[in-house]
């Protein structure tokens, strides 16, 4: 089910910090995206993909299994669905980094919540309990708050690309909810493989190199062979335990962490509304996390008579 040893955690509470982990390790690729600034959003989307097919097949070398990038084609319908929403997801926030505000970008993304309650419930029949749908409330609070600072900064085009890795995002992470115990591996080199085949045709129609300065190929072979496989890894792994919405809650630890990532490294001082509104969805994921934990502590200790009770 993951890129790389399948996670195998159990219970609600490990799979909830494994999707905040994931979205700690995704937000570190913010930052290597703005480093690469010597090439457009297409260019390193390219190599980016490159080093994940690099990572993902070479992982599969060694374990003596057949090719995950030709299994992301020949797995049916719902592993192409996977693909291509991962593949939205992907261009979709590389794009908005590449043309907005770190922050502005991390925080139109961070709309996935709304779009997982909608998927999860349409897809899946999955109904979002009280903790999730008041988490996901004190989130949007947060997120008003900090477009009210900072929307007018961005780019038009920049704001609809996060908005719709947004809606990848949701539509990936109810795909693979849909069938927790799946290898969705092959995934990542098959939504990749995609990538580079559009990103190479848009890169030669605009007359540009395909291949970038080489410190910029070193940023998204990083990003895409370690932040994106280690993320995605964790991700996945969380989707055995935790529904769909809950999980899309989860990761937007990632759109927190970056504008923080943007000050230390780059220099970006978010506004005060970035700041205030990123500490009002850090609690939102916080608080969720305490209380699903506080949750899964008194089933457990719930004699099964009592359990519809409890819940």
């Amino acid at each position: 089910m993951t890129a790389g040893p399948q996670v195998r955690f159990g219970g609600p509470a490990v799979g909830s910090v494994m999707a905040v982990m994931a979205g700690t390790v995704w937000s570190f690729g913010a930052i290597t995206a703005r480093l690469a600034d010597r090439s457009d959003a297409f260019q390193y989307l390219a190599w980016r993909s490159i080093g994940i097919i690099l990572v993902i097949e070479g992982w599969r070398l060694a374990r003596r299994r057949s090719s995950h990038t030709i299994t992301a084609f020949t797995s049916g319908p719902r592993m192409l669905v996977a693909n291509i929403s991962l593949l939205l997801a992907s261009l979709g926030f590389i794009y908005a980094i590449k043309t907005t505000s770190a922050a502005t970008a991390a925080f139109l993304g961070s709309t996935t919540p709304l779009f997982g309650v909608l998927t999860s419930r349409v897809f899946l029949g999955e109904r979002a309990n009280w903790r999730t749908m008041l988490a996901i409330a004190v989130a949007f609070i947060g997120l008003f708050v900090m477009l009210a600072g900072n929307l007018d900064a961005g780019n038009v085009i920049g704001n609809l690309a996060a908005i719709t890795a947004a809606v990848g995002f949701a539509a990936y992470t109810t795909v693979v909810r849909s069938a927790p115990d799946r290898d969705w591996s092959p995934v990542l080199p098959g939504y990749g493989l995609m990538m580079v085949v559009i990103c190479s045709g848009v890169i030669v129609s605009h007359g540009d190199a395909l291949v970038p300065p080489a410190a910029d190929i070193g940023w998204a072979l990083l990003h895409g062979g370690l932040f994106i496989v280690a993320g995605t890894t964790l991700y996945n792994g969380a989707s055995r335990n935790v529904p769909a919405a809950a999980m899309t809650v989860f990761a937007q630890s990632e759109m927190v962490l970056v504008p923080i990532w943007a000050f230390i490294v780059l220099a970006e001082r978010p506004s005060a509304p970035t700041l205030i509104g990123g500490s009002i969805i850090m609690a939102a994921v916080l608080g969720k996390a305490w209380l699903d934990y506080r949750f899964e502590s008194r089933v457990s200790a719930t004699p099964p008579d009592r359990l519809a009770v409890a819940t």
